[in-house]
């Protein structure tokens, strides 16, 4: 008896032991930890989120002999697809960015993680190590070189490289089916972007980060391979919690049996999405780029220690869903006038990208109008008791869109002009002044109905209090810091 007691302790003392030295490992990545590695090792040469092919050579290359680099192939359009492997472990893990070619936030944290992986001797040398020890892993950091010359989602086929994986039209399809294959990981890190529209649940708090452990079948079923890219996940999101609360959603787990996660999760890799989608006041996703730089880390470092087990699929699925139930703009009970009459109604507002050679403008639509309650606005007005008035273009031209100020267009819309006219500009020209800039022979309309640009003047009482110029809402009473992406019309 005496013998079985202490067969029992003994027995004990190793679970615990090993339980403490795992929650020590764990303990070790502490968010501190994890936001000092990033401003150590962030890398300088990439400072938004719009960049190509030619941009990613030299840092790819810079690498050469710390990483075996290895050109996969080639896209439609003639450009390298190249892979950096790392470490020296059993566990393999793959992961990919930049399937589709506007989607580049993952793929700046790689790049930061490349610098991290790489160095020595300092603070970080023992995670380092733990993950060259047990991790063999495989980056492809931009699988769609062809879309992201163009900054759009689909290669030079237009195919969309995430409904490919099954017929493999795409040479970029066959190259990241081919290395699944070769490589055989046993984690996966599918890296996408999102809608910035995309909401937590029923909140008005934009998902930041969404995440999935994508389905492998129709029935949504679970099995050991998609287990542990849930319980990776919950590891992620508890790290998320602490710095973005409650701004991390579920991304929708149907099955979608041409996308490569669900098919690579139902090929045998533990596949984890993260899609990085919007947070207040960081357009070019600079923030995001960190927060992907740390879940990414941290997540490494849960395979690594084998750690991911002590979480549930419970846990997981706590995890709210995403919804796409935000707008840039609500303007609440507003006044505008129709055949004669005058109608309360609430405007839901929306600024959406357009590409101009390597930048962009934004083009405002009214998206939604009449009775809005289901959206939440990033910027919300009580416009009650605010009629709309039609603004006008001022008389006088203007040499050049240099020669106007921030300070006179915010003039000009207090005394109800909307518009200002340049003799002299480039086509596509781009400014960031809080009023629109014509061609001397455009004119422009004051949109407030669906699908039209909203450009125009609210008024209370006799007195313009705010403009809407494209989308963008101007306190004219006490201007805030904002920033304007607009072309000359």
């Amino acid at each position: 008896m005496k013998k079985s007691i202490s067969l029992f302790l003994l027995f004990s003392i190793l679970i615990f032991s090993c339980k403490t030295a795992n929650e020590e490992e764990v303990e070790a990545l502490s968010i501190a930890t994890l936001e000092s590695a990033f401003d150590t090792y962030k890398e300088p040469q990439i400072t938004d989120r719009r960049f190509k092919h030619s941009d990613l050579q030299p840092l790819i290359k810079k690498h050469e002999g710390a990483f075996k680099i290895e050109e996969l192939g080639k896209s439609v359009e003639g450009r390298s697809i190249s892979s950096l492997d790392w470490g020296e472990g059993e566990t393999k893990v793959l992961l990919w960015s930049q399937m589709h070619g506007n989607e580049s936030t993952a793929t700046m944290s790689l790049f930061d993680l490349f610098n991290f992986l790489e160095a020595e001797n300092d603070e970080f040398d023992e995670l380092r190590n733990t993950l060259r020890q047990r991790l063999s892993i495989k980056f492809i950091p931009m699988l769609n070189p062809d879309g992201a010359e163009e900054f759009k989602r689909r290669n030079a086929l237009d195919i969309d490289l995430n409904r490919d994986a099954v017929s493999q039209i795409s040479p970029e399809a066959i190259i990241l089916k081919g290395t699944r294959d070769s490589f055989e990981p046993e984690f996966g890190f599918n890296l996408h972007d999102q809608q910035i529209y995309y909401n937590v649940g029923d909140t008005p708090k934009q998902a930041t980060i969404s995440v999935l452990a994508p389905a492998y079948n129709e029935e949504r079923d679970n099995n050991e391979v998609r287990m542990r890219a849930m319980q990776t996940i919950v590891g992620m999101n508890r790290i998320l919690q602490q710095l973005i609360p409650g701004q991390v959603g579920q991304y929708n787990d149907s099955f979608e049996p041409r996308a490569f996660g669900d098919n690579i999760q139902k090929w045998g890799t533990s596949t984890i999405l993260i899609e990085s989608g919007g947070y207040f006041g960081d357009p070019e996703k600079q923030y995001i780029r960190e927060l992907n730089f740390i879940i990414i880390l941290n997540a490494l470092h849960q395979i690594a220690t084998e750690s991911y087990v002590q979480y549930t699929e419970e846990e997981y699925f706590d995890i709210p869903d995403n919804s796409i139930k935000l707008v840039d703009l609500i303007l609440h009970e507003l006044t505008v006038p129709l055949n004669g009459q005058d109608f309360q109604l609430d405007l839901a507002i929306r600024r959406r990208e357009v590409n101009s050679g390597d930048s962009y403008y934004v083009n405002g639509v009214v998206d939604d109008l009449g009775d809005v309650q289901t959206y939440f606005g990033m910027e919300e007005l009580d416009a009650t008791g605010y009629r709309i008035k039609e603004g006008e273009i001022f008389s006088q031209s203007f040499e050049n869109v240099d020669d106007i100020d921030e300070a006179e267009a915010l003039e000009l819309l207090r005394q109800g002009f909307l518009a200002v006219k340049a003799e002299n500009f480039e086509e596509g020209q781009l400014h960031g002044l809080p009023i629109l800039v014509l061609g001397s022979g455009e004119e422009f309309d004051s949109g407030w109905q669906l699908g039209e640009t909203p450009t125009f003047l609210l008024e209370k009482d006799g007195s313009i209090e705010y403009a809407v110029v494209n989308g963008y809402l101007i306190d004219l009473k006490e201007p805030k810091d904002q920033s304007f992406n607009q072309v000359v019309y």
